[in-house]
């Protein structure tokens, strides 16, 4: 099951793209309470929008972004049918992707 759920609705011609992303993302200066050691750092480096093949948003991130973390996008157009994907890729070289067409 993909950690990424997209979801996409139809705006005045344009199209709001809305995702949900389940990862840790830990910045590495969290310490764990049972052992008193810092977690190491595991958060996503870039997350990539595309839509039909195409890239429309490339997001370099840090750290400081929250765990589960919530984007959305305004794409002007779109249309029923057309496909759009997200990917991810963190810091520990894990990887995700999810595709969806928009209805």
């Amino acid at each position: 099951m993909s950690s990424i759920k997209i979801r996409t609705k139809r705006l005045d011609g344009n199209t709001q793209i809305r995702t949900l992303i389940s990862h840790p993302m830990e910045h590495g200066r969290n310490k764990d309470k049972t052992t008193n050691k810092l977690i190491p750092a595991h958060y996503i480096q870039v997350l990539t929008v595309t839509h039909n093949g195409k890239p429309i948003a490339i997001c370099n991130m840090g750290a400081g972004i929250s765990k589960d973390p919530y984007f959305a996008f305004l794409l002007k157009g779109g249309s029923p049918g057309d496909q759009i994907t997200i990917d991810w890729v963190d810091n520990l070289g894990n990887k995700d992707s999810e595709k969806h067409t928009i209805t």
